[in-house]
C-alpha cells in the first residue's frame, strides 16, 4: 500500500499485503505511538499491485468507501474516510409499504440550480416535497461512485463509496435517516449488470488482467455500453458483489435495491437486438445465463433472510417468468418487476396518434398484461423518457407553450387545456390499473418542462437540463402547481383506499366509440373519458355492490387545472339492474377528458 504519509516513509513496497485464504490480502497497520490512527481521515491511498510480468500497478481500492477528484484531475483518488465523529443514525426503519408508491430521485439534479445539488440540499429541500405528495418510498439513483456524470450511474467505478460529488458518506447517512423519521422506505439502484471500463480509477483490470472481476475476452465486455460484465462463476466476484449489498444495508441503512440492468444479466445475448414476445423458448435455453440467474437468486435469498423487510425490484423487459416469485417456489425472490412496456405504450401514442385513434383496449391491454401473482411497478414515465432525444409527457403533450402559456392568470389554450388533462388521466389510469406499485421520476408529478441531458462535450458541459425546475411551484400563478396538487390527492386518495395492494382490477366497460373505461379495483370505482369533445348525461356504469357512490377524485376539479364541471357532493344511488354482467348500476354525467375515483360510503374500506 502506499500513501501520503511522508513522514512515516510509506512506499509502494513498504507495506505488503499477506496473502490468505479465498483470494483474499490483508495488511494490518498498527496505531502510532500515540495512539492516534495511522492513517489519518481524508488521507490519499494507493494499492500497489505487482503484476506476474513485474510491473507495478497503482489501484484504488475495490472496497474504497471515498473516492474524490480534484479539479485538476481527470481520475479519481482513494481518499481514507474515518470522520472523528461519524454520523450515528437516530431513527430505525420504518414499517414496509403494503402499497408502494416509488419517488424516483437523482440527488445531483434535485435543485432548480445549474450545477451539481447536494445530499444536504435533498435532505432539506426535496425530502418534504416528497413526504407532502404522499410517496412513501424514494428510489436513489446514481449514488456509487461514477467517474463519468453523464452516465447517470450506470458506469459504476467504485462500488462501496456514495458518489463526492454530492457531498460526504457522513451526508448520505443523514439524508437517509431524515427519509427514516418522515416514515420513507429509500431503496438504492444498485449495478451489479456490468461495471466501468476504467482501469486507473475502476476495476477494469484490476491486476493488470482483463479477468479479474470480470469474464475474459468478447464474453467479457459488453457491445452496447462499452462496460465489463462480472463473472458471476467466481467465488470472489461472488463475495464481492454480496458484501456489497450488505454494505449499503447496513453501512447506510437502505431499505432494499432496485437492480439495474437485470436483462443483460440474465442472457448472454444480454437483450441486444430481441424483442420479447413472450414464447417460453425465449426465456428457457443455452442463451440464459444460468450463473447470472443463480446469482440473482442467492441475492435475493441473502438479502430477504437477513432483511425480512427489504424490497427488491428488478428492471427486465424480458418478462422472464418467475421473476418475481419466492426461491421456494422456483423463481428468482424479487418483489417487484419494473412494468417498462407502459411508459414505451404512452409515448408512442402521443407521438404518432390523434387522439381520436386511440385504441382503448390495446392501452387497457398493456397496462393489465403481466403476470399472475408476480409484482410489477407500474410507471408512465421515468428517467429514461426524460433523456435527451426524448421528452417527459408533459412536453410531448404542451411542448413551446409550456413557456408562454402556463399562466393561471390567463384561459387555457386548447394545447394547454389538452395536455393539463391528458397528463392526469394518464397519470391515474397507469397508477390504478397498471400495477401492484407505482413510480414516479423527480419532476414529473407537476409536468416538469423539457428534457433531461447531463453536462459533457455535445452541450458545451452545460447544467441547463440536468436539473429540476421546483421553483416553478413557487410561483402560485403557474399551473404546475395544479398538476402537483393532482398528484398529491391521487397518492393520498390512493392511501386511503389502497388499490395498489388489491388484487388486479375488474374492467367491464372500454367503450372504443364513447372513449370511456370503468373499472373495478379495492372495491373502488374508477371511471374514465378520454374523448376530446364528447361529454356523457346519464351514462351508465356497472358496479359489483350496492350501495350510495360519492366522488373521492376528480381531475376536472378547478384546484387540479380542470373546469369543475361535477358537484362533489351528488350522492348516486346504485339500482338492482344487472349491466355489462355486473349486479348493480347507476347513471352519472362524466365530462369529456375526465378522470373519477368514487367510493361506496356504504363500505368501510378501513378493514
Amino acid at each position: 500500500m502506499k500513501g501520503t504519509f511522508i513522514a512515516d516513509n510509506w512506499s509502494k513496497t513498504s507495506h505488503p499485503f499477506t496473502k490468505k485464504d479465498y483470494g483474499k490480502w490483508e495488511l494490518y497497520v498498527p496505531p502510532r505511538r500515540d495512539k492516534s490512527p495511522a492513517i489519518e481521515h481524508e488521507s490519499k491511498l494507493k494499492l500497489v499491485i505487482l503484476t506476474k510480468e513485474g510491473e507495478y500497478l497503482f489501484r484504488i481500492s475495490p472496497w474504497a468507501k471515498y473516492v474524490t477528484k480534484r479539479l485538476d484531475s481527470v481520475t479519481y483518488d482513494w481518499t481514507h474516510w474515518d470522520p472523528l465523529h461519524p454520523y450515528l443514525h437516530q431513527y430505525g426503519r420504518p414499517a414496509k409499504p403494503r402499497s408502494l408508491r416509488i419517488y424516483e430521485a437523482h440527488v445531483g439534479i434535485a435543485s432548480p440550480e445549474q450545477d451539481i445539488a447536494t445530499y444536504k440540499n435533498f435532505t432539506l429541500n426535496v425530502l418534504p416535497r416528497i413526504k407532502d405528495l404522499g410517496y412513501n418510498c424514494i428510489q436513489l439513483m446514481a449514488v456509487m461512485e461514477h467517474a463519468y456524470y453523464a452516465s447517470f450511474g450506470y458506469q459504476v467505478t467504485n462500488f462501496f463509496a456514495a458518489s463526492s460529488r454530492f457531498g460526504t458518506p457522513e451526508d448520505l447517512k443523514r439524508l437517509v435517516d431524515t427519509a427514516h423519521s418522515l416514515g420513507l422506505y429509500v431503496i438504492l439502484d444498485v449495478v451489479h449488470s456490468h461495471a466501468s471500463s476504467n482501469t486507473d480509477d475502476g476495476l477494469n483490470q484490476f491486476d493488470g488482467t482483463d479477468s479479474c472481476y470480470f469474464h475474459g475476452g468478447p464474453r467479457g465486455k459488453h457491445s452496447h455500453w462499452g462496460s465489463r460484465l462480472f463473472n458471476y462463476s467466481s467465488w470472489e466476484v461472488f463475495r464481492f458483489l454480496m458484501s456489497n449489498l450488505r454494505w449499503w444495508m447496513e453501512e447506510y441503512r437502505f431499505d432494499g435495491f432496485r437492480f439495474d440492468g437485470v436483462t443483460s444479466m440474465l442472457y448472454h445475448h444480454h437483450g441486444i437486438g430481441m424483442s420479447f414476445c413472450g414464447n417460453y423458448s425465449e426465456y428457457f435455453g443455452m442463451h440464459v445465463d444460468e450463473d447470472a440467474l443463480v446469482h440473482l437468486m442467492v441475492s435475493n435469498y441473502v438479502l430477504h433472510t437477513l432483511y425480512p423487510e427489504c424490497i427488491t425490484i428488478a428492471e427486465d423487459v424480458s418478462g422472464m417468468p418467475g421473476l418475481c416469485r419466492p426461491i421456494t417456489k422456483g423463481g428468482l425472490g424479487f418483489d417487484y418487476r419494473l412494468a417498462m412496456a407502459v411508459p414505451d405504450k404512452w409515448i408512442q401514442i402521443l407521438k404518432e396518434q390523434r387522439d381520436e385513434e386511440w385504441d382503448l383496449g390495446n392501452i387497457v391491454f398493456t397496462l393489465t398484461n403481466r403476470r399472475r401473482e408476480e409484482g410489477s411497478i407500474a410507471y408512465s414515465e421515468s428517467h429514461d423518457q426524460a433523456l435527451v432525444g426524448d421528452k417527459s409527457l408533459a412536453f410531448w403533450l404542451m411542448d413551446q407553450e409550456m413557456y408562454t402559456n402556463m399562466s393561471a392568470l390567463m384561459p387555457m389554450t386548447p394545447v394547454i387545456d389538452r395536455g393539463m388533462q391528458l397528463h392526469k388521466i394518464i397519470r391515474l389510469l397507469t397508477h390504478s390499473l397498471g400495477g401492484e406499485g407505482y413510480l414516479n421520476f423527480m419532476g414529473n408529478e407537476f409536468g416538469h418542462p423539457e428534457w433531461l441531458d447531463f453536462p459533457r462535450k455535445g452541450n458545451n458541459e452545460s447544467y441547463r437540463y440536468a436539473r429540476r425546475q421546483y421553483d416553478l411551484l413557487d410561483m402560485e400563478h403557474l399551473r404546475y402547481r395544479q398538476l402537483y396538487a393532482f398528484d398529491r390527492a391521487m397518492n393520498r386518495t390512493e392511501d386511503k383506499y389502497g388499490w395498489l395492494a388489491a388484487t388486479p382490477a375488474v374492467v367491464s366497460t372500454v367503450n372504443q366509440e364513447d372513449k370511456v373505461i370503468v373499472f373495478e379495483r379495492s372495491k373502488v370505482l374508477f371511471i374514465l373519458n378520454l374523448h376530446p369533445t364528447h361529454s356523457y348525461s346519464d351514462y351508465r356504469v356497472p358496479v359489483a355492490l350496492p350501495g350510495k357512490y360519492t366522488i373521492k377524485l376528480d381531475s376536472d376539479d378547478v384546484q387540479f387545472g380542470g373546469h369543475g364541471r361535477l358537484a362533489h357532493d351528488t350522492e348516486y344511488f346504485t339500482e338492482p339492474m344487472s349491466f355489462k354482467d355486473q349486479p348493480h348500476s347507476f347513471k352519472i354525467y362524466i365530462p369529456c377528458r375526465t378522470a373519477l375515483v368514487l367510493a361506496n360510503e356504504d363500505m368501510d374500506y378501513c378493514c
